[in-house]
């Protein structure tokens, strides 16, 4: 989507190859955020620790200074994360680091310790590989995915990962939800595609609404007609595109899967009301697609669906 935007943005006057080109670099900056957020809980807990340190040397230590709670340091899907060979390697490979930024880390641990979660985590005397893993998914949600100045830090240091960070924490904790205990230091991560057909459909989809989109557009034109198509956001356009491509091209791919995740798309992107007026929209040029049989479905439960 993001592709297609600049590439219609700047009138189609770039290449077709500048565009796949620019398309999978950014699908490879989303990857770096996904590895660079999954290290976020590794340096909040190294931060935790040097601050317990400074707490042991103080002239007059209390109490809580000389008996910490380290039960945040010694979660186990931190651990797990701090010796994760995938994890590491890519880390490594790429140089991705929190180290030039210490306020951000300093400020989201502030955020991690008066949380509510982190409260009833620290106070819970009870143990267990299962709710160490309850604790770290809504950690990311509840602060993580909560935190400001993470979205602010991440966009000035990527003009890719302005709109990622929401999107790559649900994913993180789809991913930290499958860990097991006996995983060790091979804890699956996901990779970059789950197979090359969803690469070639990424290349696919491009270069179809590139090479079609004026005839996807008389579509959206002649059942917009209650519509004044100038006034129509530019980005609900390029959705119906991607849309009405993905139901021609894709044949294993149902209608309704197809209908639902740009209307999803429309609801995070596009304006309040777009995904009401795209699913109005799309709903019937589908229906025309099928009456001209262009629209076939391949597939068990597949062939006719719409």
């Amino acid at each position: 989507m993001q592709a297609l935007y600049a590439y219609f943005k700047h009138d189609g006057k770039s290449s077709l190859k500048k565009a796949e080109q620019e398309l999978f670099f950014s699908i490879e900056k989303t990857f770096d955020l996904y590895h660079y957020l999954l290290l976020l809980p590794i340096d909040i807990a190294n931060y935790a620790e040097s601050r317990i340190e400074i707490a042991k040397i103080k002239k007059i230590p209390l109490y809580d200074d000389l008996h910490p709670n380290t039960k945040f340091m010694d979660n186990r899907i931190i651990s797990q994360l701090r010796i994760n060979r995938g994890l590491l390697r890519y880390l490594e490979n790429k140089k991705l680091s929190w180290v030039k930024y210490p306020e951000l880390i300093k400020g989201l641990y502030t955020e991690t310790q008066v949380s509510l979660c982190y409260k009833e985590y620290m106070s819970n005397e009870t143990s267990s590989y299962e709710a160490d893993k309850s604790f770290i998914c809504t950690w990311y949600k509840d602060v993580v995915a909560q935190y400001e100045s993470l979205y602010q830090n991440l966009e000035e240091q990527s003009i890719y990962w302005n709109d990622e960070p929401e999107f790559i924490i649900g994913i993180i904790i789809k991913t930290i939800k499958k860990f097991m205990e006996s995983d060790g230091d091979s804890s699956e991560l996901l990779p970059l595609y789950k197979s090359h057909e969803d690469e070639e459909y990424a290349r696919k989809l491009l270069h179809k609404v590139v090479l079609n989109h004026k005839e996807y557009q008389v579509y959206i034109e002649k059942y917009s007609k209650n519509w004044d198509f100038d006034r129509i956001a530019f980005l609900d356009i390029i959705l119906m595109q991607m849309a009405i491509a993905e139901g021609i091209e894709f044949s294993s791919i149902p209608t309704k899967v197809t209908l639902n995740e740009y209307l999803e798309l429309a609801k995070y992107y596009s304006t309040t009301k777009s995904n009401l007026f795209i699913n109005g929209i799309l709903d019937k040029i589908f229906s025309y697609l099928k009456e001209q049989n262009q629209i076939k479905k391949q597939g068990r439960g597949l062939i006719g669906e719409i």
